[in-house]
């Protein structure tokens, strides 16, 4: 029988956290520029560097924005707007960015569109004034473009991240091409209704399908949909999760543990 596999992108794929990281700083500079202009490039390292551990709340790529902000209320107390910041750690957002994320939104009077386009421009203009920077402010994982490259199975993308994005570094930095319509990005629905559209396509009936995610809440959706029962879910441990969230998976029986080695041989 053959086999579908439906994977995210960012943190299955591709480690894209020093490219959103950039990005977001370059945007936080556009939107609130009264806020980071006086920002030195000691605290924007700081910033970057705290990102990287914060990547795993990450669900779409305009909340970057947000914890950029966040964070630089934390590092400069003289700044802050938000009734969350005062005595906030890194690790409370890491545990609580569900419960924050509606409150400094409020406190900041933001708005959620706005900040996917304005994400997603300064991106374009990224790539477009220095491609060569832009791609390699990203990584595929080890082993990852021969895995997609010789895969005997039917691939598929479903990701948060815009297409055209997911699209530019599959081509440029994989050397890999993915038709257009097997890449579900931003605005082609939550994944549970991807799946549900993938597995209703005629042309894929009968076949075995597989998710490989990296976040365990996006599995936890899945399950929830008694409509989904028929695919093997997988948390990638190589991604964007905490070792709390790999047990918590690893207690799950739908839920299978997948190690980088392992994935780039099941795709072949």
């Amino acid at each position: 029988m053959a086999d579908l596999y439906a994977l995210d992108f960012d943190g299955v794929l591709c480690d894209s956290c020093g490219e959103s990281s950039l990005s977001a700083v370059k945007a936080a500079k556009v939107r609130w520029p009264g806020l980071f202009d006086p920002v030195d490039s000691v605290i924007e390292d700081w910033i970057v560097d705290q990102m990287h551990i914060l990547r795993p709340v990450v669900e779409t790529g305009y909340e970057n924005l947000l914890l950029v902000r966040l964070l630089l209320e934390i590092r400069m107390p003289s700044i802050r707007k938000s009734s969350v910041s005062e005595g906030l750690t890194v690790e409370g957002i890491l545990e609580n960015w569900s419960k924050i994320k509606p409150v400094i939104m409020e406190d900041w009077s933001e708005n959620r569109d706005a900040l996917v386009d304005l994400f997603g421009k300064v991106r374009d203009e990224w790539m477009d004034k220095d491609l060569t920077t832009w791609i390699g402010a990203n990584r595929f994982y080890p082993g990852i473009p021969d895995a997609l490259k010789f895969a005997s199975s039917r691939i598929y993308i479903v990701t948060t991240k815009q297409s055209r994005f997911a699209d530019a570094l599959l081509r440029e930095l994989a050397g890999v091409t993915i038709p257009p319509d097997r890449i579900y990005g931003l605005g082609t629905g939550p994944k549970v209704e991807v799946l549900k559209q993938l597995q209703k396509k005629p042309e894929l009936q009968g076949m075995t399908l597989h998710f490989v995610e990296d976040r365990l809440a996006t599995l936890k959706n899945v399950i929830r949909e008694p409509e989904l029962d028929g695919w093997n879910l997988y948390l990638g441990d190589w991604g964007y999760n905490t070792q709390k969230e790999r047990e918590e998976a690893a207690s799950i029986p739908r839920i299978q543990l997948l190690q980088l080695s392992d994935f780039s041989r099941k795709l072949k």
